[in-house]
């Protein structure tokens, strides 16, 4: 049977002793139903309230203790509640403090907790997984609980979903045994880049014989491929490391990983095929656990002007020109503004583009055509603006319509772009 414990952002601190504090999770244990749930039948989930306490997070010597008061436990243990208590001091979960002003911060909070069974043990009735992360904050972390022995007497009391001795406060007294944890859970790069993404490990105890065992895996629209396995004792002896890489240029740094527990990928001359998922998952002794991490590829375009040929109306025309850019989505539009004007306005007619096209690379390009009226008065600023999201803000070229010289039929038409401080001049040829 699975379980699920699920938070949508309430908890409150308690002050437990200096320099840490206790986080109580408000929760929701989910449990697997039997039958068919939904249309497409998947699994029927039933949920019932639970609490997560997690002892003893680390408090900055800057944090203000006043406001935090010790967890009380309910006077009167009840076999029905659901409990779980746990200390986050040994191992130590990175980061842990965020949640400690994520409330104040008003940032959802999401729990989830679930039968373990680790590999290699008959029993796994008193092991969990939990999985915490806190919306908009690089904090991500899986650990493995197991619930700490009780002694039983005839007045001990039994969780009555669960089936495990409660405390003489009422809780389920759990210990971290492993977890796995990301401070990163998305990047963004640009093409031909070097990206790393973050995952590492603790563990309560450390037998040096064990191996650990690292894979990197990229989903993405579907499909899945590996891109980085690791194996190697804990102890370091000579030859004990195995590396197989099925993508070129990515890498691991086994002596971090032994010294510090630092699992992290780095990625180098980035391409539009390594965007997706990657999924780290962490392997000791009979523990394991995973982390997820987004990478997305985001290149800039590069936009520029060119001047078209006059139509029977003596209209000019002007394309836009935006390329290299990745991913597909660009807004090109065109603005007009009259020496007169102080705000520049959009064209009524905002002209036409043309079909996307994809290169080699990946990376795709567009362009936009307008056609300005020769009626158009000269000083008039004529710009492109082009919006993507590789940009900080929108990259703009603008024409400006100038006086024809005296005793020529050329207009001369200065072209910018206010940034790239690009500085051009066209001869337009007046018919």
């Amino acid at each position: 049977m699975m379980f699920g414990i699920i938070l949508f952002g309430f908890f409150t601190r308690s002050f437990s002793a200096d320099g840490v504090a206790d986080v109580v999770l408000s929760c929701d244990l989910v449990e697997e139903g039997v039958g068919l749930g939904g249309m497409g039948g998947g699994v029927l989930f039933t949920r019932t309230p639970a609490t997560l306490v997690l002892k003893d997070v680390p408090v900055g010597p800057d944090e203000s203790l006043e406001t935090l008061t010790p967890f009380v436990p309910p006077s009167v243990p009840d076999p029905e509640l659901l409990l779980f208590e746990t200390k986050v001091s040994s191992p130590e979960i990175p980061k842990a403090d965020v949640l400690l002003h994520a409330d104040c911060n008003q940032q959802e909070v999401l729990c989830e907790i679930s039968r373990y069974s680790p590999r290699g043990l008959q029993d796994s009735s008193g092991f969990f997984m939990v999985s915490l992360s806190v919306d908009g904050v690089d904090f991500s972390t899986s650990l493995i609980l197991q619930t700490l022995p009780v002694e039983q007497n005839p007045s001990t009391l039994v969780q009555s979903k669960l089936g495990l001795p409660l405390s003489g406060s009422g809780t389920l007294l759990t210990e971290v045994m492993f977890l796995v944890f990301s401070h990163v859970q998305s990047v963004s790069a640009p093409l031909k880049a070097k990206v790393l993404l973050n995952c590492g490990f603790r563990q309560q105890e450390v037998r040096l014989g064990e191996e650990v065992g690292v894979e990197w895996r990229l989903q993405h629209r579907g499909k899945g491929r590996k891109v980085l396995e690791m194996k190697t004792k804990l102890d370091g002896s000579e030859g004990s490391s195995v590396v197989l890489g099925q993508r070129e240029g990515s890498s691991l740094d086994a002596a971090l990983l032994l010294r510090e527990g630092d699992a992290s990928m780095t990625l180098s001359r980035l391409q539009v095929e390594d965007e997706g998922t990657y999924i780290c998952t962490i392997s000791v002794g009979n523990f394991h656990a995973q982390q997820v991490v987004q990478l997305l590829i985001t290149q800039a375009p590069q936009v520029s002007l060119s001047e078209g040929k006059k139509d029977s109306n003596s209209a000019q025309t002007f394309s836009c020109h935006c390329s290299n850019y990745y991913p597909l989505d660009v807004q090109m539009e065109w603005f007009s503004l009259p020496p007169t004007a102080s705000e520049p306005e959009p064209f009524i007619d905002q002209g036409s583009l043309t079909s996307h096209r994809q290169h080699g690379d990946g990376t795709f390009s567009l362009s936009s055509h307008l056609s300005v009226p020769s009626a158009v008065p000269p000083g008039t600023k004529i710009t492109c603006r082009v919006s993507h999201l590789a940009l900080d803000a929108p990259l703009q070229v603008t024409v400006e319509v100038q006086t024809p010289e005296p005793g020529t039929d050329v207009y001369i038409l200065d072209v910018s772009s206010k940034t790239r401080g690009l500085k051009l001049e066209l001869l337009v040829r007046q018919s």
